[in-house]
């Protein structure tokens, strides 16, 4: 049985700003037909990030064939096949938008051979022919843990290679269902010490899990080559999503930070709103793409 958490509190409200650059993103990226993460997602930090002229890309379309209870991007077996133009479309926005640092997300695409792994390096290419001078954050997902596709991702070499393990181990099965704790783990290792990749990954809180437990899971990170980590509250997207199990309160995401700097992070941002893309042009000074013996 699902916790009832009660009434969200005061620190969770969203005060909306739509600064300068807000319509014009917005303009941008309808006239471009591409989809973000931000809006996709139902992410709370898509005004302030949009105000910003920033923008966090979903590639492959805005149709996943994961099944995960906390996301709100569309899901269905077999979806459209990728937009050839799309890597050569999200290149001219970020030129348009000119951006020094972009991320770059996916939906999880188990209907293609390789997982859309090179409709990724298409577009990352794209990206640098135009923008030779910016750097790239790829938040990637597991491709059914399949090397040859993960290799082909990490070969490109971003500035940042950033996957979320999102949860604890014991919530997978309710959370993740077709998603592998120890998968993820070893993919942010391969790109550590295959590649020499800065890694980078996300967990989400109030989700049912324990404080022990996203101690246990900071500690997993930094032992497979996690160099930054975010740390944000789960906030359900509608009711037919996991449910929130508790609210977490600004004290405690201010210990999961300090936990998580205890352990050896580069970087961390822990907070209610945090999510995986949130002010990441502030990991790109933390990158370092070199060998970390673990």
């Amino acid at each position: 049985m699902e916790h009832n958490p009660g009434k969200k509190p005061e620190w969770l409200k969203i005060k909306l700003t739509a600064g300068a650059s807000f319509a014009s993103t917005k303009q941008l990226l309808n006239r471009s037909s591409l989809n973000t993460v931000c809006r996709s997602a139902l992410c709370p930090n898509l005004h302030e990030c949009w105000s910003r002229g920033t923008a966090t890309f979903l590639l492959l379309g805005n149709i996943c064939t994961r099944t995960c209870r906390f996301c709100a991007v569309g899901k269905a077996a077999t979806p459209p096949q990728p937009d050839p133009l799309e890597p050569e479309n999200i290149a001219l926005a970020i030129q348009s938008m000119q951006l020094k640092h972009a991320v770059l997300t996916s939906v999880t695409r188990d209907d293609l051979n390789d997982g859309g792994a090179e409709h990724w390096v298409k577009t990352i290419r794209a990206i640098r022919s135009l923008n030779p001078l910016l750097t790239i954050e790829c938040l990637i997902p597991d491709f059914q843990a399949r090397e040859s596709s993960l290799d082909l991702v990490m070969s490109e070499l971003p500035d940042v290679l950033n996957h979320n393990i999102e949860t604890v181990p014991s919530l997978y099965a309710r959370v993740r269902p077709q998603a592998s704790y120890q998968a993820s783990l070893q993919l942010l290792q391969r790109a550590k010490q295959k590649h020499g990749l800065t890694t980078k990954s996300g967990i989400m809180v109030g989700m049912g899990e324990t404080a022990l437990e996203i101690t246990a899971s900071l500690h997993d990170l930094r032992t497979h080559g996690c160099d930054m980590v975010t740390i944000g509250q789960y906030l359900q997207p509608s009711s037919e999503h996991l449910a929130v199990d508790r609210y977490i309160t600004p004290e405690e995401f201010e210990q999961y930070r300090i936990i998580a700097e205890a352990a050896g992070f580069k970087h961390v941002q822990s907070a209610p709103f945090v999510r995986s893309s949130y002010h990441a042009e502030a990991y790109a000074s933390h990158t370092e793409n070199t060998f970390l013996t673990i």
